[in-house]
């Protein structure tokens, strides 16, 4: 196969940032994808629907000319987001999910959730508005391995949640475990995950090879190989619980090298080559298409795009860093070859 043409895919979890940053950052995004959930955790994080609706319109502002991409808003919860703010959210037409950061999981979180039941009164209202609730699954207590607190997480929240709130859509977001995978897949309806391409491609040995890859740090963090073939074998599989999310997170060079690094791998500059890549390597190209460009919109309720996408089989360098405001962003892969890459965009 020399080509690939797609119905131009979503990307159902996407960090884009503010102001300089996020004018750098948004046409890799733009290229490929026709939509995006943009998450929340800006600082300050996007707490209100008037917030969402500002940081919508600074995104929309930011587009590079001709672009046709629509920014999905979600509100970032937290220990008094109020029913009503909810009903606001659904009213606005912009707010397609509310994000849940335990407290300190991960990049700016710290003013997340502390306790999940002090919101049974938002989830009900979320449930009965059919708003999603978009999950960062891992615990935070320090005694859990940083390897075991996504399955930690299924066991001692999402699973009882799910139980407890059984009209409330979830979506399981950036799942990195063989636990995770088998819980989707068992759950009851309303429950979907989203995978990202560093974990279908990767697992914990590359964050050491040859030293400390600070660049392929992430959270939830690369698990074991077992995992990673799980999480292929999860996207590859047809089963529509399972969609694209790339959690592309870029931060500047200097915050990821450094004495204490920020989680995040930037991938915008080449997410829909490097899904396509392990799809290839799987054998499964053909299903792609459903995993990028179907699945997310039929969850969220949103209609199918109708416009196509193409990647070409060709090689192409990806640059050792791109600019990234004031300073640069080393993207995944710098220096590296690939084997896909963009070709065009369909007429819509």
């Amino acid at each position: 196969m020399t080509q690939l043409t797609l119905t131009r895919p979503d990307d159902w979890h996407l960090h884009l940032r503010d102001g300089a940053a996020l004018a750098a950052v948004l046409a890799h995004t733009a290229a490929r994808f026709a939509r995006a959930i943009v998450m929340p955790n800006l600082v300050p994080p996007v707490t209100t629907t008037a917030a969402a609706a500002d940081y919508r319109a600074r995104i929309v502002a930011a587009l590079p000319p001709g672009a046709r991409f629509e920014p999905l808003m979600t509100l970032y919860l937290t220990d008094h987001t109020t029913a009503a703010e909810i009903g606001r959210a659904k009213a606005s037409g912009i707010v397609h999910g509310c994000k849940l950061y335990p407290a300190g999981a991960t990049t700016h979180s710290q003013a997340g959730v502390t306790d999940l039941r002090h919101l049974d009164t938002t989830l009900e209202r979320m449930a009965e508005l059919g708003l999603p609730l978009q999950v960062h699954g891992e615990v935070t207590s320090p005694d859990v391995d940083i390897f075991d607190r996504e399955a930690r997480f299924i066991d001692t929240v999402l699973a009882p949640l799910a139980a407890r709130m059984p009209r409330l859509r979830i979506v399981f977001e950036h799942i990195t475990t063989r636990a995770a995978a088998e819980f989707v897949r068992d759950a009851r309806e309303g429950i979907a995950a989203t995978i990202t391409p560093q974990h279908l491609l990767l697992n914990r040995n590359a964050l050491f090879a040859g030293g400390i890859r600070p660049h392929l740090y992430c959270l939830p963090v690369l698990k074991r190989e077992p995992d990673r073939r799980a999480l292929l074998e999860a996207a590859i599989s047809g089963n529509p619980r399972y969609f694209l999310g790339t959690d592309s997170a870029p931060h500047a060079r200097h915050a990821k090298e450094t004495a204490c690094g920020c989680a995040g791998v930037y991938s915008a500059h080449a997410a829909l080559e490097l899904y396509a890549e392990a799809f290839e390597a799987a054998g499964a190209l053909p299903r792609l298409e459903a995993f990028a460009a179907h699945f997310g919109a039929d969850f969220y309720g949103l209609p199918r795009n109708t416009g196509t996408l193409t990647l070409e089989k060709a090689d192409w360098t990806v640059p050792a860093d791109y600019p990234f405001g004031d300073a640069t962003i080393v993207p995944w892969r710098a220096g590296e070859t690939l084997g896909w890459r963009l070709a065009r965009q369909g007429v819509e």
